[in-house]
């Protein structure tokens, strides 16, 4: 209990602190928000009236007071390109957004453990050959590639799905089946280091001295290898899944330019392009929160898999 208070009491402070420098980057950001708002119409006068009206003359503690206690709020401010609130903006924006980095943590995990598991049994072999120039070759490819390789066979090519339509949250089904091929073009290299990751731990798990005993009393190998190193292996494994979470969002924004998807990385670009300051300094906060919270809820689950992790 004391442990995961520690590890919410930092995500709290860590939050603030990433809150803090975001809002003091874009406030102190050449091309102010007054005059990214007026465009070509900015004279001195306009943009010394619409700072006026914006609350963009007050001081820095003032301003970033009531950003924070309105952000906490869920009202996240108003965007200058849109003219409405961000969080209504947002808002579907980052459903698909997690959806999409759901699907593709769903097919790492997937397809990770299982391959891994049989990569090991075959350790030595022709498989575990052909595997290591495999990974090599999935590790090197970049989500962009894949997702255009992926757009031009099965959206181009086999019709199953239409590049750049997304058929919107309302249509479950064609939704989800949109999304799983920007998923599996996020998943594959990140699968294949995963598989790199988990196998190193499960042979260094498979020569102690646990394992030999357990096999000498009568064991299957491949009972102990699934019920007892694979448990032991799954500690680090998850701690490097959750700092791979970072790479996730980075593909996420990739593959939403490629196919086409209006998710938090589409309009992350189009809102730096227009200069619509409360639009990008909202999404980065979301972006570092989602990454923060999702290496706490990993340290929470390597110290309930190994409880002296918390005394570390």
């Amino acid at each position: 209990m004391k442990y995961a208070l520690r590890r919410l009491s930092a995500l709290l402070l860590t939050m603030f602190l990433v809150s803090l420098c975001t809002f003091a980057a874009f406030s102190g950001i050449s091309g102010s928000a007054a005059e990214a708002r007026l465009g070509t119409q900015a004279t001195p006068e306009r943009v010394a009236a619409l700072r006026e009206e914006l609350g963009l003359n007050r001081p820095f503690v003032v301003r970033y007071g009531e950003w924070l206690a309105g952000f906490s709020t869920g009202n996240l401010g108003q965007s200058l390109t849109y003219r409405q609130g961000v969080g209504e903006l947002l808002r579907d924006k980052l459903v698909i957004s997690l959806l999409l980095s759901a699907m593709s943590f769903t097919l790492i995990l997937l397809c990770s453990v299982p391959l891994s598991l049989i990569v090991v049994r075959f350790i030595g072999g022709p498989l575990d050959a052909a595997h290591t120039v495999f990974n090599q070759f999935c590790m090197s490819i970049p989500p962009f590639f894949t997702g255009l390789l992926l757009s031009w066979v099965f959206g181009v090519t086999l019709h199953w799905f239409t590049p750049g339509a997304f058929p919107g949250l309302s249509q479950t089904a064609d939704a989800l089946r949109f999304l799983l091929f920007p998923a599996v073009a996020i998943a594959i290299p990140r699968i294949a280091m995963t598989v790199r990751i988990l196998r190193g731990t499960l042979l260094r798990e498979l020569n102690r001295d646990y394992v030999r005993t357990a096999i000498s009393r009568g064991s299957d190998r491949d009972t102990v290898l699934r019920r007892h190193v694979l448990k032991n292996a799954l500690t680090p494994t998850v701690a490097f899944l959750a700092q791979m979470m970072a790479e996730i969002v980075a593909g996420v924004i990739v593959v939403e330019q490629v196919f086409g998807i209006p998710g938090l990385g589409r309009m992350l670009v189009v809102s730096i392009s227009n200069r619509d300051y409360p639009v990008v300094q909202a999404i980065v906060v979301i972006l570092a929160f989602w990454v923060v919270a999702l290496n706490t809820a990993a340290d929470l689950i390597n110290v309930r898999i190994d409880p002296r992790l918390a005394d570390a």
